[in-house]
């Protein structure tokens, strides 16, 4: 009787009944997100995107850019504050937001560019070099920006 093992192999009725419990909370969370809106917001949310008239359309993507993840760009628009944006090829950029969409494409003024290079001594050392420059304006593409932050 000692020398018995044990096994426990789940059903699949567990498995079915974990996955319910994860797709539940899941409900339940996007309806709490909801709920999180005005209620003129929450209508359009529920209809689907082809359901709605442009006026709608236009309300949504506004409503979108003041209270979504754009809204610090929003802010900075409106506020004229800079805001350090991190590209691509660790490039950090500072600068006035002037314009936006939301790809993140970017109209920007007074902007400092910064990075860092690595150069090689004669000792055959290699020392790091901060260097910037300076852009009256730039168009940035949406698809190099990593994070923006106001400052």
């Amino acid at each position: 009787m000692a020398d018995a093992k044990i096994q426990s192999v789940p059903s699949e009725s567990s498995t079915s009944s974990t996955e319910s419990i994860a797709s539940s909370s899941q409900a339940s969370t996007d309806e709490q997100n909801l709920l999180t809106h005005p209620p003129a917001i929450r209508e359009l949310l529920t209809k689907s995107r082809a359901d709605l008239t442009e006026y709608e359309i236009a309300q949504l993507e506004e409503y979108e850019f003041a209270h979504g993840p754009l809204s610090i760009l929003h802010t900075a628009v409106r506020s004229h504050v800079q805001v350090l944006i991190s590209v691509r090829n660790n490039r950090k950029l500072l600068a006035r937001v002037k314009a936006f969409d939301r790809h993140c494409n970017m109209i920007l003024e007074n902007v400092k560019e910064m990075w860092t290079e690595n150069r090689k001594m004669e000792n055959g050392r290699v020392r790091s070099v901060n260097r910037d420059r300076f852009i009256s304006k730039m168009f940035l593409r949406g698809d190099s920006v990593i994070i923006v932050l106001l400052s």
